[in-house]
């Protein structure tokens, strides 16, 4: 199996965790749309899909 790069997925996980502490912080109200691309991005770029 050859490794893939996860730079990006990386990259677009800590910005969407950013993105939901932000809407916690300031009670955004469709916070839970960001919770799956949090989800989504750390499964990436741990490389489990």
């Amino acid at each position: 199996m050859a490794k893939k790069s996860t730079g990006l997925y990386w990259l677009l996980f800590f910005v969407a965790t950013i993105a939901l502490i932000l809407a916690i912080t300031f009670r955004f109200e469709y916070l839970t749309l960001i919770i799956p691309f949090v989800c989504l991005y750390f499964v990436k770029a741990m490389d489990i899909i």
